[in-house]
């Protein structure tokens, strides 16, 4: 389901950083984490969200994650935008 949301969705941002600069600039209406991803690459995103009370939905797997982005690698943060 959410793999199919992301795919769906216009506006997404993919990464860490990028993710973190859309939550400081209240972008995002949703936050889409990998189970299998490092929580040293999570930590930070996680937090923001909970901040800004944003949603938080889990997958699975970085590989799908990223196939559902529209690219060749994994994803561990996927920000989709308002």
């Amino acid at each position: 389901m959410s793999y199919e949301k992301v795919a769906q969705a216009a506006e997404k941002v993919v990464g860490t950083k990028q993710t973190l600069k859309a939550l400081e600039s209240e972008q995002v209406s949703e936050l889409v984490i990998a189970r299998d991803a490092s929580s040293q690459v999570t930590a930070r995103p996680l937090a923001a969200a909970q901040v800004k009370e944003v949603p938080i939905t889990y997958v699975e797997s970085m590989q799908k994650l990223g196939k559902a982005c529209g690219i060749d690698v994994n994803a561990a943060v996927v920000a989709i935008k308002k």
